[in-house]
């Protein structure tokens, strides 16, 4: 029976995560935890992924904040696994709220310094971020490049990051970093950016909104979906053989790829619809942030399978559907 912890198990990655782990192993215990009360809507979610029996995953609204709940919840499920999902998502929000970075760091602390304490070294990953890396890099980046975080966000993901490094060589630990560039699924909310355009095309479509309006055409991102990320994730936890891997496609697409892509499909010419508003972007933001994935190509023969345009497409048939 293995007993695995996801934190943040109600956001996308922890969706497809349990639901891979569900599917890959036949007895398992999954507990996860969320910061929202009502864990319907997640159960539902796994249901639309095609997973009838749910039956082991056990959702709970825990304060990850608060060390005696965490100490107490890894000394009571005694977990083989701990995967570290939680923490705020949105690198703009942490600019305006102090705490995020905070919370980020004090939720890994506390997950760890329990698991310390119980001398339970399960294996460990934690979720890192290519907003880490410097944003004057033109290069492919790899766990060699340079980092220069240049937001709260970013800057609390790169202090986890270094205290995974230094746990691994201290208790030679199985514990990870993997530094995921960005995905997107069909269950992301509407305000991130390709939902957005989604949503902008089809009311636009349906008469219903009028315009669009973005910071960028040619900010150039790796944009992969989150189905293929969380199987590296579950390989590099189960196998590692050193404490951080990159996670991503390689492959940069454009924001105006997107637009291209998702307009085209309402026979639309988003020419007529959309306004560059670059008072929308932030200062010092990369305009090209592109994974170079060979190491984790090369050590666990990872790659992503779902194509930019397949996501999309599941992204499209999703907004659809709520409307």
């Amino acid at each position: 029976m293995k007993k695995i912890l996801i934190t943040g198990i109600s956001g996308q990655d922890g969706l497809f995560l349990t639901n891979h782990l569900i599917n890959k192993y036949e007895k398992l215990e999954i507990i996860g935890t969320s910061r929202q009360n009502n864990h319907s809507i997640f159960y539902k979610n796994l249901l639309s992924l095609g997973l009838e029996n749910r039956g082991g995953v056990s959702v709970y609204q825990i304060d990850l904040n608060d060390y005696n709940i965490v100490n107490n919840l890894i000394s009571d499920f005694k977990p083989h696994y701990v995967y570290n999902l939680t923490g705020p998502s949105s690198v703009y929000e942490s600019f305006n709220n102090a705490e995020n970075k905070k919370i980020i760091t004090n939720i890994f602390d506390n997950l760890t310094s329990a698991l310390i304490k119980s001398n339970n070294f399960a294996r460990f990953f934690q979720a890192s971020s290519s907003e880490m890396f410097s944003p004057d890099c033109n290069e492919k980046l790899n766990e060699n490049s340079e980092f220069l975080p240049n937001s709260p966000y970013a800057l609390a993901k790169l202090d986890n990051h270094n205290k995974v490094i230094s746990l691994n060589k201290k208790y030679d630990w199985n514990i990870y970093s993997g530094i995921t560039f960005n995905h997107e699924s069909e269950f992301r909310k509407k305000n991130y950016l390709i939902m957005k355009i989604i949503t902008a095309a089809w009311k636009i479509k349906n008469n219903k909104g009028s315009n669009l309006t973005i910071g960028s055409l040619d900010y150039m991102r790796d944009w992969s979906h989150a189905q293929d990320i969380v199987v590296a994730i579950n390989l590099l936890t189960e196998k590692g053989a050193s404490p951080d891997y990159v996670i991503g496609s390689g492959k940069g697409k454009k924001i105006k790829d997107i637009l291209d892509y998702v307009f085209q499909k309402y026979n639309l010419d988003w020419t007529d619809f959309v306004q560059i508003d670059k008072n929308l972007l932030r200062d010092g933001d990369s305009k090209k942030i592109i994974s170079d994935p060979r190491k984790i190509k090369n050590e666990l023969n990872w790659e992503t399978k779902i194509t930019f345009e397949q996501m999309l497409d599941r992204c499209i048939g999703k907004i659809e559907k709520s409307y």
